[in-house]
């Protein structure tokens, strides 16, 4: 195992200290600690240094989607983008349905080596939203499931969410939904609103997103379980959890970063990289769910990285699959609209990117606090950088970025995982000269 001492980081963003990395755990934290022999010495002055990221949210498409993304590709982005974590959506071929299949993700995440992969599990067998899927075999399985989601599918069947709820209550699982109202979006293409009559493109009603939101608060009031609302998009919704949380309801929420920051008045262009779902929203959503985000109503920022082969978002908007590429921007993105605008502070930001998604996906040994005994996971920034995004130099395959020649602010110069750096200079860092992955996810299972 490596030691490495981390001088002169501001933890936080507060106070500057040193914290010196050894056998996989901050072992000390002080100010003027000497390096022991043999260490390498990083010189983090004017750098944050934040807990590890955690990504509640993304798809990484393997197994049977390959050709969008990989596990191996998908946690390079992770590393570069400052995340020692992800969990992996259900949403690939086959789905993630079965304990075999979970374990199978994660067993790729460890053999990559570039960050803890932690997979959800779905709902309802094959996503059909027809019966549960094996909820309680991938629960006990060794890949220790505690989130399940038919995300890109809603769970629209009133019973079976019940069902669900009741049955992850059981081992402390969270059903993470997808709220979208299949009868009110069908065929929808982009936010119903202004911009969608003017480009005469069916809309996609904010009310779609709410009524299963609101619907879905209530059941998990009603059966006493943990409910989680996927990329949370409008003002109603975010007006929903506010009372929702009031009340007493065991429900968390999450934005995109995406969501953070653009409009509909976008899709004018028709370019397809502003095609997601949720659709983009109206300036007075972001409004809403950045106020949500500052307040604590939203929990966490999610990416929803979504990555596509080009042929997928390269053609007519009609035809264009939905989906955003995220990882690599989610950080700057939300320095730029919530860290920079006074909303948040970094102390915030590594709650809701970092503390709040490991507790809600009770990730053990992730998003803990930079003091000695914490697990060395940890993302230094510099947040003075600024730099334009270039998707074709990202490590994602996806080439879909909505932020492609968009100028941010904050970089991130090095990822360590378990102690063992990812990224170091702003660089993703070779595995010959990294570590054994399979270390990385010791402690995980709850």
């Amino acid at each position: 195992m490596s030691t490495t001492l981390v001088t002169g980081a501001r933890l936080l963003g507060g106070e500057s200290a040193d914290l010196l990395l050894r056998d996989g755990e901050i072992a000390e934290v002080g100010t003027g600690l000497a390096a022991p022999e043999g260490a390498d010495v990083l010189d983090a002055t004017g750098l944050v240094a934040l807990p590890g990221l955690v990504d509640l949210h993304t798809h990484l498409r393997e197994p049977g989607r390959e050709d969008a993304e990989t596990v191996a590709s998908g946690t390079r982005a992770a590393a570069a983008g400052g995340y020692t974590a992800v969990f992996a959506m259900a949403n690939t071929f086959p789905v993630a349905d079965t304990a075999g299949v979970v374990e199978q993700v994660q067993r790729l995440g460890e053999e990559a080596g570039w960050a803890q992969v932690r997979p959800v599990g779905a709902v309802t067998t094959g996503l059909a939203g027809q019966q549960l899927a094996e909820l309680g075999a991938m629960a006990d399985s060794a890949a220790a499931v505690r989130v399940f989601s038919d995300d890109g599918h809603c769970v629209s069947d009133a019973v079976l969410m019940r069902r669900a709820l009741e049955y992850v209550r059981a081992f402390d699982g969270v059903i993470a939904q997808h709220a979208q109202e299949p009868r009110l979006t069908e065929g929808a293409q982009m936010n119903e609103g202004a911009v969608s009559s003017v480009l005469g493109l069916r809309g996609w009603p904010s009310v779609a997103e709410e009524a299963i939101i609101a619907r879905d608060v209530l059941l998990a009031d009603h059966v006493g379980s943990r409910l989680h609302v996927c990329h949370l998009s409008t003002r109603g919704s975010v007006e929903i959890v506010r009372w929702a949380k009031a009340r007493g309801v065991q429900v968390t929420a999450e934005v995109t970063p995406h969501h953070l920051l653009l409009t509909d008045e976008l899709v004018r262009g028709y370019d397809p990289v502003y095609k997601v779902n949720p659709p983009l929203r109206t300036q007075a959503d972001v409004e809403a769910v950045r106020e949500g985000l500052a307040d604590g109503t939203i929990d966490v920022v999610a990416t929803d990285h979504a990555p596509h082969p080009v042929e997928a978002k390269d053609c007519e908007w009609a035809a264009a699959a939905m989906g955003m590429t995220g990882l690599e921007t989610a950080l700057s993105v939300v320095q730029h609209t919530m860290v920079d605008t006074g909303l948040l502070t970094w102390a915030d930001l590594a709650d809701r990117m970092s503390a709040a998604p490991a507790r809600i996906g009770r990730l053990a040994g992730q998003g803990q606090p930079l003091a000695a005994g914490s697990a060395a996971n940890l993302v230094l920034v510099d947040p003075a950088a600024r730099w334009t995004v270039e998707p074709e130099t990202m490590a994602t395959a996806g080439r879909n970025s909505p932020f492609r020649g968009t100028e941010l602010p904050g970089r991130v110069v090095a990822t360590f995982l378990r102690g063992r750096a990812t990224v170091r200079d702003g660089r993703l860092v070779d595995r010959d000269a990294r570590h054994d992955a399979r270390h990385d996810t010791e402690g995980s299972r709850p």
